[in-house]
């Protein structure tokens, strides 16, 4: 249990701490109105038609800080209070979900490789740990193939592991081209792009924060199999 608790507590800190700093950053900026008065909504689609991408819809999404770029069906789906609010806050945090929208259209590579990836690591997500679970209670009945078991679980895992690890130069990527965007177009002013970047930055956090935490948890896997192997 020692061991677990080391492997997981300092990640899960660091998640909980991000958790809050895109909270609080996210609900101090969205309280600043932008220069232009302009909402999510209609800076979105300005952005989008900035870069030739018309055929991409925006439409809202539910729940808070729900944002997010489907390449599927190449939506651009935005929560109400980034939607429907003309503050400082709206635009960052959608200039870097049409960041991703031009990514896909560029055909990003990092981003084609995470999408090609996505069936196997969701997968992974949601089926890795009950593998490795079940291998171990097996093997702890004194079945020898309940070790391959749980191998195959941590075999699926890591390709969750690797979605994880290929998201954070998406995500670094697609922020970086939004605040390129807000300054080239003159979408956001000088103060504004303070307030914008701070909430990517914010953001950003929470992709690292959920990166070690599924790296720290496979290392800690392979460690029992290990052990377990001996």
């Amino acid at each position: 249990m020692g061991l677990y608790l080391a492997f997981i507590i300092p990640p899960l800190l660091l998640m909980l701490y991000a958790q809050w700093r895109v909270s609080s950053t996210f609900g101090k900026y969205s309280k600043i109105a932008n220069d232009r008065g302009m909402t999510g909504l209609a800076a979105a689609r300005w952005l989008l038609d900035q870069h030739n991408l018309q055929e991409v819809r925006v439409e809202l999404s539910k729940g808070k800080l729900s944002d997010h770029y489907d390449p599927r069906g190449r939506v651009l789906r935005l929560s109400p209070d980034v939607a429907n609010k003309s503050s400082v806050a709206a635009l960052g945090i959608v200039a870097h979900e049409v960041g991703h929208a031009v990514q896909h259209a560029t055909a990003y590579t990092p981003l084609k490789i995470r999408n090609a990836i996505y069936p196997v690591a969701s997968l992974g997500s949601n089926f890795g740990f009950i593998l490795v679970f079940l291998g171990f209670i097996l093997y702890s009945f004194g079945t020898a193939f309940g070790l391959n078991i749980a191998w195959a679980g941590v075999a699926l895992f890591g390709a969750a592991v690797v979605f994880s690890v290929i998201t954070l130069p998406v995500e670094f990527n697609a922020s970086t081209r939004a605040r390129i965007m807000l300054r080239s177009t003159g979408l956001a002013s000088v103060t504004e792009m303070n307030g914008a970047s701070a909430v990517l930055s914010a953001a950003a956090l929470t992709y690292v924060a959920a990166m070690l935490q599924a790296v720290m948890q496979l290392l800690y896997f392979v460690m029992l199999l290990m052990g377990g192997r001996r």
